[in-house]
């Protein structure tokens, strides 16, 4: 797999050259290309006729990263996608996906560069705004229990959350980070938010929203809240895993009609 320097890491990079539309794919917090397929939302399995860049967040994956907790922080991961984009796609508008952390990145790069998104797919849209700080708490206390007891100890306390529906029978996995940066990923993500609503409202490229239900760290209110203020946008909420299976299909029609 080749390697993309951007500042303090180097990103791996898998890229599927079908001569069509270009595609950029993202994951989620402490999440991978590799973990995201095993849980399900590796929405470009199988899209074809397209131009798919997909890569590993700095530190994610077989990514590197450096203990810097601002580097995690959303703006700082939007401007390593653009980069990467100069690089994979000069000049051209993409279609952009990606879940969680992935959606957070996307919407502070089409704020950053409006004109660079010929549309936008975003999977579990995770908590903003007035939800924001109770997990930001939590992802704090994450990074001092990891650094106080071990990443194994963290691992363990997870095993006791609720997974959603959507995800009932898929193999339990485990955080794609080295326990060495995984506090200052957390951090990162702590002291991150989504653009303003002011901002998101001028974000014009058509845009489909995939949530799911029972997931307080992916509340269906931010789902909700983002259909609200993205001109052109669509919600589609899945309940069970049959419903998830379908979302590959619908990022295939949405890049297609683009």
């Amino acid at each position: 797999m080749p390697t993309f320097h951007v500042p303090g890491a180097d990103l791996d990079v898998s890229f599927s050259d079908e001569q069509g539309r270009p595609v950029v794919q993202l994951h989620g917090l402490t999440s991978s290309r590799s973990r995201d397929r095993t849980l399900g939302l590796d929405l470009g399995r199988g899209l074809s006729g397209t131009r798919l860049l997909r890569y590993d967040a700095r530190a994610h994956g077989r990514s590197t990263g450096r203990a810097v907790p601002d580097d995690y922080r959303w703006p700082a991961l939007a401007t390593d996608l653009l980069r990467l984009l100069d690089e994979w796609f000069p000049g051209e508008r993409v279609h952009g996906v990606g879940p969680s952390m992935g959606t957070g990145t996307l919407l502070h790069a089409a704020a950053i560069d409006p004109d660079r998104f010929s549309g936008l797919t975003l999977m579990i849209p995770p908590t903003a705004w007035d939800t924001r700080a109770a997990v930001a708490d939590d992802y704090r206390a994450a990074a001092d229990r990891i650094e106080a007891d071990g990443v194994d100890a963290f691992i363990e306390a997870g095993r006791a959350v609720p997974q959603p529906p959507t995800l009932a029978g898929v193999a339990e996995t485990v955080p794609d980070v080295g326990s060495d940066l995984l506090p200052s990923v957390f951090r990162g993500a702590a002291s991150s938010d989504l653009p303003s609503p002011d901002t998101v409202a001028g974000i014009s490229a058509p845009t489909s929203i995939l949530a799911w239900i029972d997931d307080p760290g992916h509340p269906l209110s931010t789902a909700h809240a983002l259909a609200d203020l993205l001109p052109s946008s669509t919600l589609t909420v899945a309940r069970t895993p049959s419903d998830l299976a379908e979302w590959p299909l619908l990022l295939h029609d949405q890049v297609a009609s683009g």
